[in-house]
């Protein structure tokens, strides 16, 4: 690990996390309901993209740091992992996306399409000019073929057994796709293994704990966020 990108990628984590926090405070609401913009500590409008607290009372939008340390160990292994290749960009985008995706999916249950299905371009237009750079345009193919294999094959899965993987799951596998596939078909099994391996030991610890039930749901996008990330780390590639 080269531990000056690693530095690097953990202060552009803390800053990344303190922008997400807006957004994620925002997006946390159930399914079908209007985005948050008022504080619910004292009802004030919270209507600035970048506010980390509220801008009449002073309360945190969120869990203080939660965001800001999460996304500066991401990037700090990301960064790390791949400083100085043209994909350490696409993949830096990608860990700040998942945290984000994963905060929301832990409080509410839900994928936001305003952050999955933005992601697809942009990661593409990124990958695009990694493939550029480094003269691997079979990279950027393959990650397109394996973006499409995994949100079909997600969907497959959700129709076999409705209520177990809902549409943000759909659309966060492709975008998952995308980035393991740019790195080979063995990221991407490993990626999507981890994922479901990682979601039935938790699932079975909190059902132990009596937390849960057999017939209670869990969100998925955390373990599928965080397998496409050890598989990352852990690549060859």
């Amino acid at each position: 690990m080269n531990v000056i990108w690693a530095a690097t990628g953990a202060v552009l984590g803390l800053a990344a996390g303190a922008a997400l926090r807006a957004t994620v405070f925002r997006l946390s609401v159930a399914p079908g309901e209007p985005q948050r913009t008022a504080c619910p500590r004292c009802d004030g409008l919270v209507s600035r993209r970048l506010a980390v607290r509220c801008p009449r009372c002073g309360t945190s939008l969120g869990t203080p740091l939660a965001l800001e340390l999460s996304t500066a160990v991401v990037l700090a292994l990301l960064f790390g992992r791949f400083g100085g290749q043209p994909d350490v960009v696409a993949f830096g985008f990608f860990g700040v996306l998942g945290v984000a995706l994963a905060a929301i999916d832990i409080a509410t249950q839900r994928l936001p399409d305003l952050l999955t299905l933005s992601a697809y371009p942009i990661l593409i237009i990124l990958l695009a000019g990694a493939a550029l750079v480094g003269h691997d345009l079979a990279g950027l193919g393959r990650a397109l073929l394996a973006g499409l294999a995994l949100a079909g094959a997600f969907l497959v899965l959700a129709l076999l057994r409705p209520g177990q993987l809902g549409g943000g799951d759909i659309k966060l596998a492709g975008v998952a796709g995308l980035v393991l596939g740019w790195l080979g078909w063995p990221a991407l099994i490993v990626g999507v293994a981890l994922g479901f391996v990682l979601s039935a030991l938790v699932s079975l610890a909190l059902i132990a704990a009596r937390r849960l039930t057999l017939r209670s749901a869990i969100c998925f996008g955390p373990f599928l966020i965080a397998g496409a990330l050890s598989a990352m780390l852990t690549s060859t590639h």
